[in-house]
């Protein structure tokens, strides 16, 4: 952080002090009847400050230079104008939108989103706050093109087009989380979503600002963490909410002040809650007499089993604690601030089971209050982030940014009362920035660097210990063709991957051929030390034709390069959470020899093409995208012909073991991922809107078999009627029957789910007061998860109330 802050402090100097004087423009803000407009933020070009406009439309902001407002408020166009320092005043008419714009901070370019080239979606508000749910993924799921992993409610991450872990970079404020839920689908991620202003999914390759970690999209968390606008009294709002099927209590907070430009935050969100019950349903074989892995094929006949039913699924309670504090120093010219963030996360960890090796425990856990037999995570995190921004106005250059953060991540599995698998990830990440504007291009540069270290010590890490490091260098550029706007972008990537050896090394020195390890019938795992380095280059063109007034078509082309994470590379052992062996890339099976052959790996290339209709005026909107993406060296695993046990290490599956597990490897093939997403809405009326939308994804390899673990698609209605202070919501979701599987899986019937949800605004003791009622899965259906490593083992919650209230001061 020292030397980060150097550069810094560099920068400042560098560009120089702000010019003596500053002109004041004020101006007013309408809607298309002359009313005014509160709470619109107008934002001078250049700046990371901002102001909001009063109760009846007015603001004043500072200009030092001719520059451009930018103005925006949920539910309205997005209004540009250019303004002088003698202008003096300024009124602008916002008109209503009938799809909810709101702006993109992921976007670099302040662009809000029915403007982007790419598709995007945005949850804020209230509405976020009444869908926030323990993980990610179970939050955003309900989104066209967006399910989830689901590895129980409280480990469940986002899927994006079909992609995820290391394909879809999750962030916070634009810098990686930096946890390990891109591992394994049992290791849940840290971001909280009651914490958040707005979550934002870039949908398609967005590599170019977050690297080849997003070949598959981004999931950006925006907080208030580091103040980047001006706070000039206390404000702040408490939320409590009951769950009645889990039995979880949730408590959040948020807190911020400021004097003379020096702004304070804190937040903090504490959530406990016990296993959730389901409808009825059979337990599969291996939960209650012998374990076999999903499309082995049950081998025995129906009548052998007495088979057995559940009503919960154990162990997937929740006891977490989080908190973020920040402060920051908002000027005309410079803003600079400070935070940090803490994470203490205990959650269960369902269909969990050991194959038949000891455990090595080193430490004992103590005093945790649940069952000493069931297996749980217990996450720590401290996080910390800085941002310096110095609007320079200059002819040509209008900022320069910078953000730093570190991460120590800790992931522990508390087995029988003792520490087992310890998982650790430190991050140190830096992102600089340039917004410039040269002629009638506006664009940013910026130099993006990673360096994470990755370890995984315990009877059950799959993957080596291991750093990557990445160096990267981009360019993103618009500019305005009359009613065409045209953008260009392009990233050079320097991709380091570095992993340390251990108990195979020694394997080296009693083989003749090198890389060649031959285990017989006792495969132990264990890594070979290794380096890869390769250079990603990712490139994209796109324009947004605005072809009527409030209508819009979008197109994309981007081609993005990625190299090989960790896991799919070198990942050689048993994964517990999948009930699988794994092998990574560099591995090849011949008889029973293994041998490692890296040297013909190759990026995986991502070509990728993109085309959005959208309407966002007037009764009726919409938002279409067609996708169609050509993957060449597709990573992937296979299932191979070869099973794994303790007692006999690897032999060919024609003798299964009890206790063996099926060997999975890494393989790369071509494929191509197509489908569309659709959002549409209708005003009934002041009072009532209708919205239909809906997903369609097809996932095949070259071979024309279809990959596994692929979202069912889904077609949903949605109804919302306000009557002064209330405001209801009726939302049906049907999941079709997903029977495009790949050999080894089974198919996973349709369902249906029904949600409704009542707000209502009332104001107490001068403060403004929401109370909610969420009412899911009203007819407790019963859904099982294709995407879902343990489907069987952990259907969706049954029926459950949902009981909160908001308050704002």
């Amino acid at each position: 952080m020292f030397k980060q802050s150097l550069i810094a402090s560099a920068l400042i100097s560098i560009i120089g002090a702000a010019p003596a004087y500053a002109a004041q423009l004020t101006g007013k803000i309408v809607d298309a009847n002359n009313q005014p407009l509160s709470n619109a933020t107008i934002h001078l070009h250049g700046k990371s400050k901002s102001v909001k406009s009063d109760k009846f439309g007015q603001f004043t902001i500072e200009l030092d230079a001719d520059s451009q407002l930018h103005i925006s408020k949920p539910n309205y166009l997005d209004h540009r104008i250019n303004v002088t320092e003698e202008q003096g005043f300024v009124r602008v008419e916002l008109t209503p939108t009938s799809v909810e714009s709101i702006v993109v901070y992921s976007s670099a370019l302040h662009k809000n989103s029915m403007e982007m080239t790419s598709p995007v979606s945005v949850l804020s508000g209230d509405e976020l706050k009444n869908r926030a749910k323990p993980t990610l993924g179970e939050t955003l799921k309900g989104q066209p093109g967006i399910n989830a992993s689901y590895f129980g409610p409280v480990s469940s991450s986002p899927i994006i087009r079909g992609l995820d872990g290391p394909r879809v970079k999750i962030t916070q404020n634009g810098l990686d989380s930096s946890d390990a839920s891109r591992v394994g689908p049992d290791h849940a991620n840290t971001n909280d979503s009651l914490a958040a202003q707005q979550i934002e999914v870039l949908r398609g390759p967005a590599t170019l600002l977050y690297g080849s970690g997003a070949i598959g999209g981004v999931v950006n968390v925006v907080d208030n963490r580091i103040p980047t606008d001006v706070i000039d009294s206390l404000q702040g709002a408490a939320d409590y909410s009951h769950d009645t099927n889990s039995n979880t209590n949730t408590f959040a907070v948020l807190l911020e002040s400021g004097f003379d430009g020096f702004n304070f935050h804190f937040d903090g969100v504490k959530r406990k809650g016990g296993d959730y019950e389901t409808p009825n349903f059979a337990l599969p074989h291996d939960e209650h007499e012998e374990h076999e892995h999903e499309g082995e094929g049950h081998a025995h006949e129906a009548e052998e089993h007495e088979t057995e039913y559940a009503n919960r699924v154990d162990n997937t309670f929740i006891d977490s604690e989080q908190f973020n504090l920040g402060t920051s120093y908002v000027g005309d010219h410079l803003t600079v601030g400070f935070s940090y963030g803490r994470v203490d996360t205990d959650y269960g960890i369902p269909a969990h089971s050991h194959i038949g090796h000891d455990h090595d425990h080193e430490h004992e856990e103590e005093g945790h209050d649940h069952e000493e037999e069931s297996v749980f995570a217990r996450v720590k995190q401290d996080r910390w982030q800085g941002l310096v921004n110095y609007a320079v106005h200059s002819d040509w250059l209008e900022s320069v940014g910078l953000r730093v953060g570190y991460t120590d991540y800790e992931h522990a599995e508390i087995e029988d009362g003792n520490i087992g698998t310890v998982f650790e990830n430190d991050t140190t990440e830096l992102r600089l920035t340039a917004e410039h504007r040269l002629g009638e291009w506006h664009g940013t540069v910026g130099y993006h660097f990673s360096d994470s270290d990755y370890a995984a010590n315990g009877a059950e890490a799959f993957t080596p210990s291991t750093n990557t490091k990445t160096h990267a260098l981009y360019i993103l550029e618009e500019r305005r063709f009359g009613d065409f706007t045209l953008e260009l972008g392009a990233r050079i990537e320097d991709y380091q991957l570095s992993s340390k050896g251990n108990q195979l090394e020694a394997y080296e020195e009693d083989h003749d051929h090198e890389g060649e390890h031959d285990h017989g019938g006792n495969l132990d795992n264990g890594f070979i030390s290794y380096d890869l380095e390769m250079t990603n280059l990712s490139l994209s063109i796109g324009g947004v034709y605005d072809f009527a007034e409030g209508q819009n078509v979008a197109v994309s082309l981007s081609r993005s390069e990625r190299a090989p994470l960790t896991a799919e590379l070198l990942s050689n052992g048993i994964h517990i959470a999948t009930s699988t062996y794994e092998l990574g890339l560099g591995y090849e099976l011949e008889g029973d020899h293994l041998h490692f052959e890296p040297q013909d790996i190759e990026q995986e290339t991502s070509n990728n093409l993109d085309i959005s209709f959208r309407k966002f005026s007037g009764d009726f909107g919409y938002t279409v995208n067609f996708f169609y993406n050509d993957i060449e060296n597709f990573y992937y695993q296979a299932l191979t012909d070869y099973i794994y046990s303790p007692e006999h290490g690897l032999e060919v599956a024609d003798h299964a073991h009890e206790g063996a597990v099926p060997v999975f490897k890494f393989e790369s093939s071509d494929a191509k991922l197509y489908g569309l997403e659709f959002d549409a809405h209708y005003k009934l009326s002041n009072f009532a809107r209708v919205k239909v939308f809906g997903d369609s994804l097809t996932a095949k390899l070259d071979n024309d078999e279809y990959l596994p673990r692929i979202p069912s698609n889904k077609l949903g209605l949605d109804y919302e009627h306000s009557y002064e202070n209330l405001t209801a919501n009726f939302t049906v979701t049907h999941y079709f029957k997903q029977d495009n599987i790949a050999s080894y899986e089974s198919e996973t019937k349709g369902y249906t789910l029904v949600d409704m949800s009542f707000n209502y605004d009332f104001e107490f003791m001068g403060s403004d007061m929401v109370g909610y009622v969420n009412l899911d899965n009203l007819t407790d259906e019963l859904g099982f998860v294709h995407s879902s490593f343990i489907k069987e083992q952990a259907p969706l919650p049954g029926r459950n109330i949902k009981l909160g209230i908001r308050g704002y001061f």
